[in-house]
């Protein structure tokens, strides 16, 4: 009873508030602070369901060469396009080895991305793996059976001359840079000077339009890391005078994770991605190491859903040796376990169909 006699005197009350002059204002107030707020809450549902998470633009620099982990990072950067989380500005080898540019563009051109701007160094390593001399190399054939325009690394465009043409194109900040093989191109890029693409030197055009650099290199907390000690001068330059943030994947972050096992066995046909993997996998049965991948997942993707993270110092000497240096004002940052299954996942993007 207490509660319907409650209820009884708050009707009475409004009632009488809205015969009088008083309560008809107080009304009128309310129905427009009602349209207004539906207004802003119309807005607000329209914007929320109209916004797209821009794709992540990226420039991809690979040796695409000595190792095949090159071909599933760049067959899963293709399918990260395909979902609309990335945008593939450019792809540089950084790797003179006659046959590393026309293997990048034929993964392009079988993604349906053949006219992706392409290029080489003109001066650096040269790079095939010595395990592979004497057998069947997968180079080799991709280039034999798959269609390719650039017919060796050294017809492809200056690396360079690619990157600084892209870069100039691009908003200021906007653009992230994946290495995962030489820091040959990176380095000659900080030390270009201004051209016809842009009046700033390397060093202030990496500054302005970069995000930031992403990493496969560098063996921690110390020791000595192919990509990092190939060549060692191009590294020392990157590692002390990179003006933008940094995030390495080190040797210990791809090592654990084998992947390629379920690409050879899957029914897919005539895909360089598959071919490449079915010839490396002969001297990787229990399948190959994944680095590569994994710093295109994080170049993309960031790294925290994946790994957590550390600042510091990435040191290089002279002789392509590194150490690691913890320090929470470092230039650097590199990736530390979180998860330790990723297989599947990069699997599945290895495997993604044009």
């Amino acid at each position: 009873m207490k509660g319907i006699s409650t209820f009884l005197v708050f009707g009475c009350c409004v009632i009488h508030l809205f015969a009088t002059e008083e309560g008809r204002t107080v009304i009128s107030l309310m129905k427009k602070l009602k349209q207004f707020f539906l207004i802003i809450c119309s807005l607000w549902v329209f914007s929320s369901c109209g916004h797209q998470p821009q794709p992540v633009s990226v420039i991809f620099d690979t040796d695409m060469g000595p190792d095949y982990d090159d071909v599933g990072a760049l067959a899963m950067l293709h399918a990260m396009a395909d979902k609309g989380e990335a945008n593939i500005l450019a792809t540089v080898s950084s790797n003179m080895y006659d046959k590393a540019a026309p293997c990048i563009e034929i993964i392009n051109t079988y993604f349906k991305r053949p006219d992706i701007p392409l290029g080489a160094p003109r001066k650096g390593p040269n790079m095939i793996e010595a395990r592979f001399i004497g057998h069947e190399y997968w180079p080799d054939i991709l280039t034999s059976k798959y269609p390719h325009k650039v017919k060796s690394s050294a017809d492809a465009p200056d690396a360079v001359d690619v990157y600084r043409r892209i870069l100039a194109a691009q908003p200021d900040t906007s653009v992230t840079i994946i290495t995962v093989g030489f820091f040959t191109n990176a380095a000659a890029l900080l030390r270009s000077p201004p051209d016809q693409f842009s009046d700033l030197d390397g060093k202030s055009l990496v500054k302005k339009k970069v995000r930031k650099l992403v990493s496969m290199g560098g063996a921690i907390p110390r020791g000595r890391e192919f990509n990092v000690q190939t060549d060692s001068t191009a590294s020392v330059i990157v590692f002390n005078e990179w003006p933008t943030p940094v995030l390495i994947s080190g040797f210990d972050i791809g090592r654990e994770i084998l992947t390629g096992l379920r690409l050879v066995a899957s029914d897919i046909q005539n895909s360089p991605v598959k071919d490449a993997y079915a010839m490396g996998l002969k001297f990787d049965v229990n399948g190959r190491q994944s680095w590569d991948q994994t710093t295109v997942l994080v170049g993309v993707h960031g790294a925290h859903p994946y790994f957590d993270t550390v600042k510091g110092r990435m040191i290089v000497q002279p002789d392509g040796s590194n150490s690691w240096q913890n320090d929470p004002n470092g230039p650097h940052e590199r990736l530390i376990w979180k998860k330790d299954e990723l297989t599947r996942l990069i699997e599945d993007m290895m495997m993604h169909l044009p």
